[in-house]
């Protein structure tokens, strides 16, 4: 093997014995999710082939800033993407490098990241809703007469009942469902835990699923495919997907977006943002505060009940014979 290809194998090692070493241990730790490890490391290695295949760069320790500038140009002009992309590309080099200098595989003076300037955020847009008519729609379009149509009636009832998220639900076990106490248990991102409970429309339907569906064991899947198995993330968008098109909405529905439903109904029927946030399973505040927007609708109303307009008649009733006099500016002083 001559001396190049074997520097290029053994640098080729190193990058995969870091993203590999960064992926089981650091990320593992953080009990982060898989679907969220496998993209963590589809982002590096497709950083590492950039710089092998671009910048002729085969040596992690060699990356210097501007090779991550050519790399972030390269996702903006060649792959389209936006602001908000490239920060979470960003995101995920910035900790992997952490990490490798954390674990005494880099000096923190080789880290091509240390003073690494912030991509401007893309600005926040408010979030795109259904109206009740449109969720009273989709939730009664899937059939009463076949199992599968229980089924997905069950799932568009739970997610806009608890506004739970796609792999949430997917992750749904047999066990976690209580209907005798009317709640569910989820276990949102990073394996936090919240208990939910569930409204008379939610418990009906998950009621009915569950009696003709049958038997299932405690660690298995609450929602079956045909095959009776566990219905996956993809899955469950594409059944949403399905109804929605079915129930001839013109807009382009998915879980995502039926969260945002059920977050932006609960604050406009008077619920406060603690309790919105618990339900959603938000650990910031700041995450829930994007539901405070309102609609033309919401101004006008509010706008009515202004209590400006009360304030004429409540004086001509104080006043009813009394003329109110003109209020004249005092004469000026006359200067020369």
């Amino acid at each position: 093997m001559p001396g190049s290809s074997r520097r290029e194998w053994r640098c080729n090692v190193k990058w995969q014995y870091w993203i590999t070493l960064y992926i089981q241990t650091h990320c593992t730790a953080r009990g982060l999710r898989p679907t969220t490890m496998a993209a963590y490391q589809a982002t590096l290695n497709q950083f590492r082939e950039f710089l092998v295949s671009r910048l002729d760069k085969h040596d992690p320790e060699e990356v210097a800033a501007p090779d991550v500038m050519r790399y972030l140009q390269f996702l903006r002009n060649e792959r389209d993407n936006g602001n908000a992309a490239l920060n979470r590309q960003l995101v995920v080099l910035k900790n992997f490098y952490r990490a490798v200098i954390a674990m005494g595989h880099l000096q923190p003076s080789d880290n091509p990241l240390a003073c690494f300037p912030k991509i401007k955020a893309a600005p926040k847009k408010l979030p795109v809703t259904l109206s009740e008519e449109e969720i009273e729609r989709l939730l009664d379009v899937p059939p009463t007469d076949t199992v599968l149509g229980l089924r997905d009636r069950a799932i568009l009832a739970l997610l806009y009942g608890t506004g739970i998220r796609a792999s949430e639900c997917a992750g749904l076990q047999e066990e976690d469902v209580d209907l005798e106490q009317r709640t569910i248990l989820v276990t949102g991102k990073g394996g936090h835990e919240r208990t939910l409970p569930l409204n008379d429309r939610v418990y009906g339907a998950l009621l009915n699923y569950r009696t003709v569906r049958g038997h299932v064991p405690r660690e298995g899947a609450f929602f079956q495919s045909r095959r009776r198995k566990g219905l996956s993330r993809a899955a469950i968008y594409e059944r949403v997907r399905t109804w929605a098109r079915v129930a001839k909405i013109c807009k382009t529905v998915s879980p995502h977006r039926i969260r945002h439903t059920f977050a932006t109904h609960l604050v406009r029927a008077g619920v406060n943002l603690v309790t919105i946030r618990d339900l959603l399973g938000h650990r910031l505040i700041t995450s829930t505060q994007i539901y405070l927007h309102v609609s033309a609708e919401d101004l006008r109303e509010a706008a009515d009940r202004h209590p400006i307009g009360r304030l004429g008649p409540i004086v001509e009733q104080l006043l009813p014979n009394v003329r109110i006099p003109k209020q004249h500016p005092p004469w000026r002083r006359r200067t020369g």
